[in-house]
């Protein structure tokens, strides 16, 4: 058997699998495509993460478009951070190019245009199915670490919570939680002080000052009602494929706060929510993070820490993540150790700095007799990866220099117009986009203030209407007394000693 022989045979046998896959291209030996030599990934295994990496512009995107398309096509639904704005493409169906046909005949499949059902999302302004949370969903200890608060004011928004939760008192956007805060340490100072200890002016100072620092990123917009239902991202079409639910991020860049906030709302909220699946035979959802490198850099330690356990713990829920960056080095180890699938596209050795990035990436695939990794990835063309997957046992498929199908999608964004109509289509958009503004902490407090006021003004002209009273009483006491002290004049001159003397004089002579 030649050496091409052997290398097709290995590839084949080690990408057959007895279950579902999705075929990601042709094997390439020596620059040369092998075409029919498959390269495929089983779906059992594609809950176990993976990276896609590679230079700018050697087709990370359109690598996450292909198993994006195909994790729908097999009804599996996606979630796709869209940071660069150029996804949303997968809508309409690709037109097609000579080009697309070449690659295909070497690889040995046939290309079929298609639209796949597609939501728009959105954090911001933006237009999109508005997602949101509410402050009471993320919890006293989610939200310490989203503001990064010192380990007393922690304490304090535990209290805060608590004495919500006491009172019946709904915290749902950050207008509420700031009103609350105030309250603490104005008018409900005793209040809370017998209740619950003493609160630092101070102190809430300090986290009322992180909370304005999210609000300003637009905070406001993403804290409220209605909150999102992450079942919603579970939705299969009337054709049996998977939603690809698109989050629109291209203004998120300069927001890493509000990107963390959401990000930890997300993964904890699909952690605790969705259940147990155990060894299944495909994934519940998948998520790809697209230009993952700006959130490990921009990350809180908060973050960082909560992705690290999430990546360890939740692929038991059924749920995989997708890294896509420029540098394998950009992911910390921790994650990178638990990522299973990786598709590593060409990397530029320019500096000695990325000589040494290049060495550290070809130590993370298999050893193969076919290829000198290091080499290799200098000098994969655009569309062009090394993959290395895991089989249905978990062991690692045959590193593949593979020549990466084309995506069936339109492979550009959508126009204003295509944008609008999907929207206008939209059920989500339908039930998620009124905003709500009931009754919460905010207006209960101010009502409760109110009260307290009416009641003190109350109590008060009580008071002072008792305290004219009886001065009123104290005045028609002391008039009374003194007129019953005042003798009537004729009385006092009949008692008078002259009158008096006169009319004894007057007896006596009588007597006489």
């Amino acid at each position: 058997m030649s050496a091409t022989d052997k290398f097709i045979k290995d590839i084949t046998d080690g990408n057959t699998f007895k279950g579902d896959f999705i075929t990601l291209g042709a094997a390439m030996l020596e620059g040369e495509t092998k075409t029919n030599a498959f390269v495929n990934v089983p779906l059992k295994t594609m809950n176990r993460h993976g990276l896609i990496a590679g230079a700018t512009g050697t087709g990370k995107t359109k690598t996450l478009q292909v198993l994006a398309e195909n994790l729908s096509e097999k009804g599996v639904p996606v979630l796709l951070m869209d940071i660069k704005g150029d996804l949303s493409g997968l809508a309409k169906p690709s037109p097609g190019h000579p080009k697309i046909d070449e690659r295909h005949e070497k690889i040995g499949l046939p290309f079929e245009p298609k639209s796949f059902p597609v939501e728009i999302l959105t954090l911001s302004e933006q237009d999109g199915v508005r997602l949101r949370a509410t402050i009471s969903e993320f919890g006293p200890v989610l939200i310490s670490r989203i503001l990064g608060v010192t380990e007393t004011q922690a304490g304090i928004i535990s209290v805060i919570f608590k004495y919500c939760d006491d009172h019946k008192l709904p915290l749902l956007d950050l207008k509420d939680f700031k009103k609350i805060l105030q309250y603490a340490t104005n008018e409900g100072k005793e209040e809370f002080e017998e209740a619950y200890g003493r609160i630092s002016t101070a102190s809430t100072g300090a986290i009322l000052r992180k909370i304005i620092e999210i609000e300003q990123q637009g905070g406001d917009l993403f804290f409220g009602e209605t909150s999102f239902d992450t079942q919603d991202l579970l939705r299969i079409d009337e054709n049996g494929r998977g939603y690809i639910n698109i989050i629109r991020l291209t203004d998120i860049q300069d927001k890493p706060k509000l990107f963390s906030t959401f990000m930890l709302s997300l993964l904890a909220e699909i952690y605790s929510t969705f259940p147990e699946q155990g060894d299944s035979g495909r994934p519940e959802l998948i998520m790809f993070i697209d230009e993952a490198h700006l959130i490990f850099n921009e990350a809180s330690d908060a973050l960082l820490n909560q992705i690290e356990s999430i990546v360890k713990l939740i692929r038991s829920k059924g749920v995989g993540l997708y890294f896509v960056t420029q540098n394998p080095t950009d992911v910390p180890e921790a994650v990178l150790g638990q990522l299973g699938l990786k598709v590593q596209h060409a990397l530029r050795a320019f500096t000695a700095k990325d000589r040494k990035a290049i060495k550290l990436t070809a130590q993370n695939y298999p050893d193969t007799e076919y290829y000198d990794t290091a080499e290799v990835l200098t000098s994969l063309g655009i569309g062009e990866a090394l993959v290395s997957a895991l089989d249905e046992k978990g062991k690692p498929t045959p590193l593949a220099a593979t020549m990466m199908r084309a995506p069936m999608s339109r492979m550009d964004i959508l126009t204003e117009s295509e944008l609008g109509q999907l929207l206008a289509q939209s059920q989500l958009a339908k039930k998620y986009n009124n905003e709500i503004d009931r009754d919460s902490a905010y207006e209960m407090l101010n009502e409760k203030i109110k009260q307290a006021e009416a009641e003190e003004a109350k109590r008060k002209a009580e008071e002072e209407k008792a305290a004219l009273k009886k001065a009123e009483s104290s005045r028609k006491t002391s008039s009374s007394r003194s007129r019953s002290s005042r003798q009537n004049p004729i009385v006092k001159v009949l008692s008078s000693p002259t009158v008096i003397r006169s009319v004894l004089g007057i007896l006596t002579k009588m007597l006489k």
